[in-house]
């Protein structure tokens, strides 16, 4: 693909990101978050990124911003980005869930449930090499299965998501370090092997009929988000005015 083939798709892959968006700013799936958010946190960073990292959900500072991790533990994940030679513009930083939970208590079952449309659609617009999960939630996700992040942390797998096939790496959540700091070193090291697994490139992709190929994003979008017709038929809160959040490179 020559550069100008490249850089209109991914002029078309962050317009279909953007679309999404705005269809995210509005849900009301879940009555108590869609209540007590002040911003619909959908996730931001460079919308081509190999690299994307998924995390539980906003706290009190990523509420008031509308940006993924921007309080302690997002700087020290840009620290351990830097370690590695990683900017957070070249990477995607989103969570299980899109708004804050009340008093940042553990998401529920049902809440992840009704995001989880949103986060795949992401995956499959993005399309990113590598997954980092941030901790238990978003690892006992999108692997579907109930073991935890202390016994998983550091081994990558080749995981399916929607249509997508990634390699899956969980690594504990920032904030661990921030509470026991003997935690830094075991993200330094899991880190550490993130270059390595990036280098491997996309594993093999699974056959589809008729799905929207990476050339066509656009395509990805509007067969994944609601049509005019099923979105008028939906309950939405009315959005405030709001700047874009989404911070696409």
């Amino acid at each position: 693909m020559s550069t100008a083939e490249s850089e209109r798709t991914a002029a078309k892959r962050r317009e279909a990101l953007k679309q999404v968006y705005e269809q995210a700013k509005g849900c009301v799936r879940c009555p108590e978050l869609a209540a007590t958010r002040k911003t619909v946190v959908f996730g931001a960073g460079n919308a081509n990124a190999d690299l994307m990292f998924i995390g539980e959900a906003p706290g009190a500072t990523e509420d008031e911003q509308g940006v993924p991790f921007v309080g302690r533990a997002g700087k020290l994940l840009e620290t351990l980005l830097g370690e590695i030679g990683l900017q957070r513009s070249e990477v995607f930083i989103a969570n299980t869930l899109m708004c804050r939970p009340p008093g940042n208590r553990d998401p529920l079952p049902l809440e992840i449930d009704n995001c989880h449309e949103y986060l795949l659609q992401k995956v499959e617009l993005i399309e990113p090499t590598v997954i980092c999960t941030l901790g238990n939630f978003s690892t006992k996700l999108l692997r579907g299965d109930p073991t935890g992040i202390t016994r998983l942390h550091g081994q990558p797998e080749v995981l399916t998501l929607g249509h997508r096939a990634v390699h899956l790496y969980p690594i504990f959540h920032p904030a661990a370090a921030l509470y026991t700091p003997r935690m830094l070193e075991t993200l330094r090291e899991d880190f550490g092997r993130l270059p390595q697994l990036l280098a491997q490139g996309a594993p093999e992709q699974p056959v589809l009929e008729e799905v929207p190929q990476r050339d066509d994003p656009q395509a990805l979008a509007e067969s994944s988000v609601s049509t005019p017709q099923q979105a008028a038929a939906e309950p939405h809160a009315a959005p405030p005015d709001e700047p874009d959040q989404l911070g696409l490179f």
